[in-house]
């Protein structure tokens, strides 16, 4: 490598050593990096360029930190190919590339920052969570005061009356006709689309339109913990972590109107074993709820109360 005269390398990001003189951030070719940068060309956009070049520059500090080995190298080539393969070769609701990111907390990180922006202000909205890949946007609508239980209780099933008001966080004011959509894994831990042999499509699955006091209320199941798939490229990168698959028992909730900032959000038994250790980092403490005992109703045998404050489209907090 080229070095300057006294001086030592030229690097990009280096200090000053003791004589005063530049020293390397790193032994490598100090250029690289930002010559494949430049080789964008000028109909990127501007996002785009700050976009993929801080991608450019962390994959390639990454790779100088740990010193990459070209087999190492290989074995991620390898790994992202069966996260796709694994999609293409089974069906088409195994979604890894998603549960990879989860896996890493990437989703759950997204997540922090959207929310962020309006968390920050003098009032909050009710907290985000990650989407999931397992979200459909085919649930059916149903009735106040259904049920998302199409293909009847399954053992060990508990039926729960889930209700509530959805209210403008800066106001106070209900929000009539704000659209609630629920999904959640049945009893044995899986999903409609996961579990044919068992589950109708859309089970477990409904979107509900709030009155005009903003309420909302329908029957649901108490969730079950689960875990992520023990095959697959997530499956291995956990394996390679020593880490477990588990994810806590909850309920994922998407609510929505044109007029106000949306919310994706999941919802957790505070008795729920795995709330610490969630393998995909997504429990917050604000989303831990209490179900109670539910007596005098013929459909359910517990209740929840859970109250969805939104935030007004364009509402910046304090920023």
């Amino acid at each position: 490598m080229a070095t300057n005269g006294t001086n030592g390398t030229n690097g990009t990001n280096g200090t000053n050593g003791a004589n005063g003189a530049q020293k390397p951030a790193h032994r490598f070719d100090p250029d690289f990096t930002q010559a494949v940068i430049d080789n964008m060309g000028p109909k990127t956009t501007p996002r785009n360029r700050q976009v993929l070049g801080a991608l450019i520059r962390h994959i390639h500090d990454f790779s100088r930190e740990v010193e990459l080995t070209i087999d190492e190298w290989m074995t991620g080539v390898h790994f992202i190919n069966a996260v796709g393969q694994i999609y293409g070769d089974s069906n088409k609701t195994r979604n890894e590339a998603h549960r990879i990111s989860d896996v890493l907390g990437l989703e759950s990180l997204v997540d922090e920052i959207a929310h962020k922006i309006v968390s920050e202000g003098e009032m909050d909205p009710t907290s985000s969570s990650i989407l999931g890949p397992f979200w459909s946007p085919n649930a059916p609508f149903r009735e106040l005061g259904g049920s998302i239980i199409q293909d009847g209780v399954p053992p060990k099933g508990r039926v729960t009356k889930m209700w509530g008001v959805i209210t403008d966080m800066t106001t106070g004011k209900p929000i009539p006709n704000a659209v609630f959509d629920i999904w959640q894994a049945s009893a044995n831990g899986k999903y409609d689309f996961q579990d044919p042999g068992n589950q109708t499509p859309n089970n477990l699955r409904g979107k509900f339109r709030a009155d005009n006091e903003g309420k909302y209320w329908f029957y649901c199941l108490h969730p079950t913990a689960y875990s992520l798939p023990q095959d697959g490229p997530s499956w291995d990168l956990l394996t390679l972590m020593d880490r477990h698959p588990m994810r806590p028992a909850h309920i994922h909730i998407m609510v929505t109107h044109p007029e106000f900032q949306g919310c994706t959000t999941q919802l957790y038994p505070n008795d729920d074993p795995w709330l610490t250790t969630d393998t995909v980092f997504a429990v917050k403490p604000d989303l831990v709820v209490d179900f109670k005992p539910l007596e005098g109703d013929k459909t359910a045998t517990l209740e929840l109360e859970y109250n969805v404050f939104l935030a007004p489209k364009g509402y910046k907090g304090k920023l």
